[in-house]
């Protein structure tokens, strides 16, 4: 395989990971475009890569930038946007994780939260009321391990799982 086949064939699995992290297939195509560029790519360079439209391409930068995994360049003497993705793949992994925190387990928490005031006192509520409670539980410590995994060092991560595999 040559250097552009592998080129091709990262952004086509990165794309295809795209649902397991809550984003769509094209923003998961440009955010490993700029994973393995070298330098800064421009809208331009991005929709001449991936073949796709300028406001599909504008629209997921914006969405990438807001996940704190891109970063707008500006160069002097040129009037056009540059992107450049985070290199470090910790860092990728932690902010992804934020960001799918942010989204999905706070959410989830807010409404049981407002869900654990249903009163009990029958067989059918009191089902629901410990139904309620036990997934609360299971998503505060799926949170409070997200805070401790996105405010550590890959080292700490690392050692972990080389600690579970002995």
């Amino acid at each position: 395989m040559n250097l552009e086949e592998g080129k091709l064939k990262f952004i086509e699995t990165w794309g295809g990971l795209a649902g397991s992290w809550g984003v769509t297939k094209t923003m998961a195509q440009i955010h490993a475009l700029l994973l393995i560029s070298t330098k800064p790519l421009c809208a331009d360079q991005v929709i001449a890569e991936l073949g796709i439209s300028r406001g599909n391409a504008n629209m997921n930068l914006r969405e990438l930038m807001e996940w704190k995994l891109i970063t707008k360049i500006s160069r002097e003497g040129d009037r056009k946007e540059y992107f450049e993705a985070e290199k470090d793949i910790w860092e990728v992994f932690r902010k992804i994780a934020v960001q799918r925190k942010k989204r999905e387990l706070e959410p989830v928490v807010i409404a049981l939260d407002e869900l654990a005031n249903v009163k009990a006192g029958c067989q059918e509520s009191d089902a629901f009321c410990k139904m309620v409670k036990d997934l609360k539980l299971i998503s505060c410590r799926a949170d409070k391990v997200l805070d401790q995994i996105t405010k550590k060092e890959s080292s700490w991560l690392v050692n972990g799982l080389v600690r579970m595999t002995k």
